[in-house]
């Protein structure tokens, strides 16, 4: 008798979990659905979309002033597709000490950073590049995150020395 009144309980309890789970699926109205549908097409790559290869890419190289002008950036935003490895050259030539931030080197797999054909390799990203005098600087890395991200020479940023960094 013991074992038919578990039983009996038992089946009583998932009969009524199953129906309640029933009920809840049958209240959800599917409004989550129109909101998938555009996140999966964002998700799927274009076509003609680039796509990421194993090679590694150079990025245009950021010259940060010249001689004539110590406050101006060769170029202010860069356009990088996720997942794609890439090394950056950047450029003091203006003559002043710039200290290079960006918030992109903790949104990317850093590889290592050369000066002169020394190699610097990382557990971690760099807080900044500091430029002391006129020199190259390359950085590589993979990117890994999509975004919009910023650069700037922060104390310099008022006059023009900051531009984005976009992960598609």
């Amino acid at each position: 008798m013991r074992n038919y009144r578990r039983i009996a309980l038992a089946a009583l309890l998932g009969g009524a979990m199953a129906l309640s789970s029933a009920i809840a699926q049958e209240a959800d109205d599917d409004d989550d659905d129109a909101a998938e549908a555009p996140a999966a097409e964002a998700a799927a790559p274009a076509a003609g979309a680039e796509k990421p290869t194993r090679a590694s890419k150079d990025v245009p190289e950021l010259i940060l002033g010249t001689k004539e002008d110590q406050f101006t950036a060769n170029q202010k935003d860069f356009t990088l597709i996720a997942g794609q490895g890439y090394r950056w050259k950047i450029t003091a030539a203006g003559g002043l000490e710039y200290k290079f931030q960006t918030d992109l080197f903790r949104n990317v797999w850093n590889n290592q950073i050369v000066i002169n054909d020394l190699e610097v390799h990382m557990n971690g990203a760099p807080a900044w590049l500091e430029f002391d005098a006129d020199g190259t600087i390359q950085v590589q890395f993979t990117t890994v995150r999509p975004g919009i991200y910023t650069w700037s020479v922060p104390d310099l940023a008022d006059k023009g020395m900051k531009g984005t960094i976009t992960i598609k």
